[in-house]
């Protein structure tokens, strides 16, 4: 199984290392490889995908540059699990607010970006994101989602009124930063679902 983590920029590492701390050796050294997504050719094979934060409009640059955003849109739609963080939250986004054109796209939801201000850029609180119960919330010049724009979407959390955590299908979106906290939960959850999806597949391809 592979998981790949998006590294043209932003907080990739992060994202990786607590990845590796939370899967045992066994699952690195036999089922488990963590790939860095720089090119086409890293998207080969690739069973789920981590979009980290950072800054989105060069993120999203940059996956239309080396021809990445076609192919990592096309997967997602197929039902790839993907784990969004701030920046990667806005790159899913159907809409953002003030702009008229989107990235991905794959995310019913309109975003406001660097949605807090000066004062308020970075923050962190505790709050309860889905059945994880008292999680350490890092916001750095953090988003959030104004509008949900499908039935379809679970609310994972929300902080002063304003949602933070959705869920869409196989895509987490958060507005926070899970991967700068001790907190592994959250990833552990996304390797469940990775794990889920990939039985899924198996299953479906022995049954036809």
């Amino acid at each position: 199984m592979k998981i790949g983590v998006l590294a043209l920029q932003g907080a990739f590492i992060e994202h990786i290392k607590m990845l590796e701390n939370v899967l045992t050796k066994k699952e690195m050294s036999e089922l488990v490889d963590l790939v860095e997504i720089r090119q086409l050719k890293d998207l080969e094979k690739i069973d789920a995908l981590v979009l980290p934060g950072g800054e989105s409009t060069v993120q999203g640059k940059l996956l239309k540059e080396l021809d990445l955003l076609k192919p990592i849109k096309e997967r997602i739609e197929s039902g790839m699990p993907v784990l969004a963080t701030c920046a990667g939250l806005i790159l899913l986004a159907r809409e953002i607010e003030n702009e008229n054109d989107c990235h991905l796209g794959t995310f019913p939801i309109k975003v406001v970006r660097n949605a807090y201000g000066r004062q308020l850029g970075s923050f962190v609180t505790t709050a309860n994101v889905g059945a994880i119960k008292d999680f350490p919330l890092c916001f750095i010049r953090a988003p959030y989602i104004k509008e949900c724009l499908s039935p379809k979407i679970e609310i994972l959390s929300k902080v002063d009124g304003r949602i933070i955590a959705a869920k869409y299908g196989n895509q987490i979106a958060l507005a926070f930063h899970p991967e700068m906290t001790k907190d592994k939960r959250i990833h552990e959850e996304f390797l469940k679902l990775v794990y889920k999806n990939c039985k899924n597949k198996t299953s479906n391809r022995l049954a036809s």
